[in-house]
């Protein structure tokens, strides 16, 4: 078993690696530091808290810039797993022998359609509402970019080592600006400033709800919109109009799944990252969901949040409807102005 994981783990790791030599200069300067930073810890098995040599990290950076430029036009490999061979996508195939192993795979496209491919110790499955929930611990092979959860089908992959790492980031973030923002008010309900680790534990217990909640909501709006989104989707270049779609169906799978939930559940750590962690799209797009949440902040009151989702659900699913009616009427030199346009006037 011990051979079989480390020659799976080094297909998975050289095919995380050609995603992101083609998509690593994607990235703002100062966004690409941050993950590189970030995947150096990850990968060279430094701890959350223990602190990076900077020429160490410098070397590592330049050595991996050079592997990308060797990788650019390379295919991604096949899988070999017991003497079959899978395609690198088929997700069903390969996890239905490797769960029996005790590991988990996932591969998918993300942003912009993007390859992303993972490999990890798988540490329990859980069925419940009709979805498969694989929850994952240790991490083997992931690229420059980690989703702390991941969905195909009625799938769903938490990722518990990728959200810690994310989480101890906006950590880190936080406490080098000390901003009075929603992200801050989440981390001070946890004592990071006594015992990081066990704050840091808690609040990855905490959020990797809230990440799996999103995920449920995602696959539920997803059939409510139906394939042709993914395939309006494909035809918009990277655009104001591509962030807004996006924003549409987030809010929407929130509005279905993530936010009642919230609300019932009155975490105050939890809504207050759930806010923090919301893109400016997103809040741009929902100015009524982020004064609500501001009145809850300070007072204490969640009726003001919870008048705002009761009827965020159907606004949500409307805008989505106009848009993809839209999208089936309009040609595609003019789709992202149009869609621009239909979704600044739509906003909640």
């Amino acid at each position: 078993m011990v051979f079989e994981l480390a020659s799976l783990q080094k297909v998975v790791q050289h095919n995380c690696h050609i995603t992101d030599a083609a998509n690593a200069e994607d990235y703002t300067l100062c966004i690409y530091l941050l993950k590189m930073r970030e995947f150096f810890r990850w990968e060279q098995g430094y701890g959350l808290v223990d602190s990076l040599p900077g020429d160490t990290l410098g070397d590592w950076v330049s050595a991996r810039e050079s592997l990308w430029l060797e990788l650019e036009e390379q295919s991604f490999n096949h899988l070999q797993i017991n003497g079959d061979e899978h395609d690198p996508f088929d997700n069903s195939s390969i996890n239905k022998t490797l769960n029996q192993r005790g590991l988990v795979y996932f591969a998918g496209l993300g942003m912009q359609c993007k390859p992303n491919f993972f490999l990890g110790k798988l540490d329990h499955i859980e069925k419940q509402d009709g979805f498969t929930l694989l929850v994952s611990s240790t991490e083997y092979a992931r690229g420059l970019v980690a989703p702390p959860a991941v969905s195909l089908g009625d799938t769903i992959v938490i990722r518990r080592e990728a959200l810690q790492h994310y989480l101890w980031g906006r950590v880190e973030e936080w406490r080098w600006k000390k901003y009075d923002n929603p992200v801050g008010k989440a981390i001070a309900c946890y004592p990071f400033d006594i015992d990081p680790a066990k704050a840091l534990d808690k609040m990855t217990e905490a959020e990797m709800e809230t990440v799996r909640l999103h995920e449920i909501g995602e696959i539920r709006a997803g059939q409510l919109l139906g394939d042709d989104w993914n395939k309006m989707l494909l035809l918009l270049p990277r655009s104001k109009a591509e962030f807004m779609v996006r924003a549409v169906r987030d809010h929407l799978a929130d509005a279905i799944s993530t936010l009642p939930d919230l609300l019932h559940s009155n975490n105050t750590a939890r809504i207050h990252f759930y806010f923090g962690s919301l893109s400016a799209m997103r809040k741009e797009m929902a100015p009524a969901l982020m004064q609500a949440y501001q009145s809850w902040a300070a007072k204490d009151d969640l009726q003001s949040l919870n008048d705002v989702i009761i009827s965020s659900q159907k606004h949500w699913h409307d805008v989505a409807e106009e848009t993809l009616k839209l999208f089936h009427s309009t040609d595609e030199s003019s789709l992202p102005e149009k869609l621009q346009q239909l979704l600044e006037t739509r906003l909640m």
